[in-house]
């Protein structure tokens, strides 16, 4: 009987991209091959690329030429093969190109140079029931849907990803639970607009261990709360409707925390980036969240220096900033992606300009995050360990904290607890985005 041969595999981009990641990896386990951690020991490699912004996609065809210098015999897949004649043209040699989501196309161009093993069923047991993770054991990613609906002028992420594909509730929950029953403490729900759950299949019902649940962001959110373990919300547009699962933090049942990428301030320049629910009142619909919740973490995201953007309008983004108080906040200088429409709209900002504003954003938000931050001092928190460090401190996360994009909370003198534990600690300190804490019990 043949074997299956070994796959090293690279993965970039963005959490989206990294469960594409792991469906594909763990149907190669599934079928018999084995995963090999550098690129002498394969026979082949895959790479999953991003091609969201030009940063992004320099550093796939980098990756892309690493693993063909170094091995020979890669399969190109991702958003970047999206445009496979752009991949071609510099990789001539590149064994097959497929776009986002393309697991069979992924595994047929495996097949085609390595075919599966004869007795690959023999070894399915070795797959974990949760699949392979490329997280830690503790944390995991739980896509609820592929594409997106929108046709933001900065994005091209639509004709990379398609429309708006929900996943059935059950299948949704089906992993959710063999994730918790895997050990995973915390579920990150992931997709390109959160908050359209569903929308696409009119909130469709399925059954999940014989009960109906509606494909519907607040009922989803209420089903994922069953299982005891923290949930956590990313890539959330403000509908009105997200004010349903606020209540549901409230009462601990989700972790109080919303990633809202809320890319401006200004009307106009919201208008101008096609955002979804540009015209909604967001500093309204704050301050009614803080009222629900007032422990509410909310996260967002922001572009400076768009086409066509006036200081004026900078400064009307700096105001809502000042008001808004975000807790966290990251900031981006305009890009502009090939296939953008907002590459047409208006005379590019400066770079310098850009540049200046990007300093000046960052700047009032490191205060606002100090003063935020300077306010939990004293107080108790609940935590999750994600590693210790050589001196024997624990690096830990609190409810307000997504892994590698927000803060941490440092537990100095952390004894015996383990990565993956749950701990509780009182804040002693803090600084411009992470808390210093101590064990309490």
């Amino acid at each position: 009987m043949s074997e299956a041969g070994k796959i090293g595999f690279v993965s970039l981009g963005c959490p989206k991209a990294l469960v594409d990641s792991e469906r594909i990896l763990t149907q190669l386990r599934t079928e018999g091959y084995q995963i090999e951690s550098d690129y002498q020991g394969a026979d082949l490699v895959v790479v999953n690329t991003c091609g969201f912004i030009d940063s992004a996609v320099e550093e796939s065809f980098d990756a892309i030429g690493e693993a063909l210098s170094e091995n020979g015999k890669v399969i190109v897949t991702g958003c970047l093969g999206a445009k496979p004649a752009d991949i071609q043209s510099r990789y001539p040699k590149v064994l097959a190109v497929t776009g986002p989501q393309a697991y069979e196309e992924v595994m047929e161009a495996v097949h085609a140079e390595l075919p599966p093993s004869d007795s690959h069923d023999a070894l399915i047991d070795l797959v974990p029931p949760q699949g392979i993770k490329l997280t830690p054991r503790h944390y995991a990613y739980l896509k609820i849907s592929e594409g997106c609906n929108h046709n933001c002028s900065f994005c091209i992420i639509p004709s990379m990803r398609g429309k708006l594909v929900s996943r059935p509730a059950a299948d949704v929950l089906g992993e959710a639970e063999r994730l918790a029953a895997a050990g995973v403490k915390e579920l990150l729900i992931i997709s390109q607009d959160t908050s359209a759950y569903g929308l696409d299949t009119r909130y469709a019902t399925s059954f999940w261990n014989g009960r109906p649940v509606k494909a519907r962001f607040k009922e989803l959110c209420e089903a994922l709360s069953e299982f005891g373990i923290w949930v956590r919300l990313h890539y959330v547009y403000p509908y009105p409707h997200v004010d349903d699962v606020v209540p549901l933090m409230a009462d601990n049942k989700i972790l109080p925390y919303l990633d809202i990428p809320f890319q401006h301030a200004s009307q106009r320049v919201l208008k101008a980036m096609k955002r979804p629910a540009a015209a909604e009142k967001n500093l309204d619909r704050i301050q009614a969240w803080r009222a629900v919740c007032p422990d509410i973490t909310l996260r967002s995201t922001f572009i400076v220096g768009f086409p066509g953007e006036t200081d004026s309008e900078f400064e009307e983004l700096l105001d809502f900033l000042r008001e808004a108080r975000l807790d966290r906040v990251g900031c981006f200088q305009y890009s502009p992606v090939d296939g953008a429409s907002a590459n047409q709209l208006a005379d590019p900002v400066p770079v310098d300009v850009a540049e200046e504003r990007w300093h000046r954003f960052m700047e009032l938000q490191a205060q606002i995050s100090r003063e935020q931050l300077a306010n939990k001092v004293g107080r108790s928190i609940q935590v999750l360990v994600d590693s210790i460090d050589d001196n024997g401190a624990a690096i830990a996360r609190s409810s307000a904290d997504a892994p590698e994009i927000d803060g941490s909370v440092i537990i100095e003198g952390a004894g015996n607890i383990a990565i993956g534990e749950m701990a509780q600690v009182k804040v002693t300190d803090s600084d411009d985005y992470d808390l210093y804490a101590v064990l309490t019990d």
